[in-house]
């Protein structure tokens, strides 16, 4: 589904969502021709997936080069107008998984995530805004796993009660645990 489509459809399930989606929609007007890339170097879109195990009690984790932490994976959409392909190309390319489809084609959540500036590939990228949709995806354990190093030192399966052991980022264990729950929800219907 086009991102802006998918955007417009997504049901916020409290004010932060809410707030954001208005905001991001806004963005997307002001900034038509570059709010999909990293041209625009205020704010751009992002896709990020929680990779759950068919159980929902772990979640396949990647430790991340730049932030020096366990995080979800996810990138920029880099002009791809269709968020939930950018984040199963990107869960892939991330953990070396194959076999990752998602929970349901329904974007999750919706969250404005700030980036600090950092060097990367010998550059300096200064401090930004990563205007983020999510999606629930599941891969089975037993999946083979590569780590990508470019990016990553690591991936692994992480039990969902040991999340705040792994991530010192508090911001994503919230967003990572709204998920578990909107995703547990979605099974249940």
């Amino acid at each position: 589904m086009h991102y802006k489509q998918a955007i417009q459809s997504f049901k916020p399930s409290n004010d932060q969502e809410a707030n954001d989606k208005h905001i991001i929609l806004a963005y997307i007007e002001a900034f038509p021709g570059n709010a999909l890339t990293r041209d625009n170097q205020i704010a751009h879109l992002t896709s990020s997936g929680l990779i759950l195990n068919p159980a929902m009690d772990k979640v396949l984790m990647i430790h991340h080069n730049i932030y020096k932490t366990w995080a979800w994976t996810g990138g920029h959409a880099d002009g791809d107008t269709d968020m939930l392909e950018v984040a199963i190309k990107e869960a892939k390319e991330e953990t070396g998984a194959l076999k990752i489809v998602p929970l349901t084609t329904e974007m999750l959540s919706i969250d404005i995530v700030p980036v600090y500036g950092h060097m990367k590939n010998g550059k300096y990228v200064s401090s930004h805004l990563h205007l983020n949709t999510s999606y629930v995806l599941i891969a089975d354990e037993n999946e083979n796993l590569t780590i990508n190093t470019e990016e990553t030192s690591d991936v692994s399966w992480v039990a969902v009660e040991k999340l705040s052991a792994y991530s010192n980022e508090p911001y994503f264990i919230e967003i990572y645990l709204k998920l578990i729950q909107k995703a547990k929800r979605h099974l249940y219907k």
